[in-house]
């Protein structure tokens, strides 16, 4: 669908974020993730609500690396507690998921970008697999550890006399008998 102005896409009612598909299926998944975790039973109700003021979240990072966030705010403004999406976060970011991965505040307090939400708490599920202290249940596909190799000077040399297909093949077809460019063909 293309839409050639942000304000037509908004006067339509569409959010720019929407583009991305919501899994329900995977909200579902980290919602039990997270009360694996807790070990104990989340609030009922929507995905974004019970995230929403990031006191679940500041848990959840506790619970993986103790002492992460100090202080918890459980009521108060809005500020206060988007102050808990912030924690969290900072926690998050030190505990070692990309930048890229994190959530703005708003995502989530505001529920613009919920799908950005689910990418940042399976990226820390991700991370939490490299972390050897983390003995709860894993989340998401394990990362790939790295396999370094190496090579003896022999082994090295060797394969200098060899010919790397993949920097090209030149013996297919070719323009060879075509004649300069604006020739006739003579029969």
């Amino acid at each position: 669908m293309f839409f050639p102005c942000k304000n037509q896409v908004q006067s339509a009612g569409i959010e720019l974020g929407s583009y991305q598909a919501r899994s329900k299926e995977q909200e579902a998944e980290i919602l039990q993730w997270i009360e694996d975790v807790l070990g104990e039973k989340l609030p009922s109700g929507q995905y974004e609500d019970i995230l929403k003021d990031g006191v679940v979240l500041c848990n959840l990072i506790n619970k993986i690396a103790p002492g992460s966030v100090k202080k918890i705010q459980t009521k108060g403004t809005n500020f206060q507690l988007m102050e808990n999406i912030q924690r969290f976060q900072a926690a998050i970011k030190k505990y070692g998921v990309p930048e890229e991965e994190i959530f703005q505040t708003a995502d989530l307090f505001e529920k613009r970008n919920i799908v950005q939400v689910t990418l940042c708490i399976y990226s820390l599920g991700r991370i939490t697999q490299k972390h050897p202290e983390y003995t709860g249940p894993p989340l998401g596909p394990k990362m790939a550890d790295e396999c370094k190799r190496t090579f003896t000077e022999e082994q090295l040399r060797a394969s200098e006399g060899h010919l790397n297909l993949q920097m090209g093949y030149n013996k297919g077809a070719s323009q060879s008998g075509q004649g300069s460019f604006g020739n006739t063909r003579h029969m």
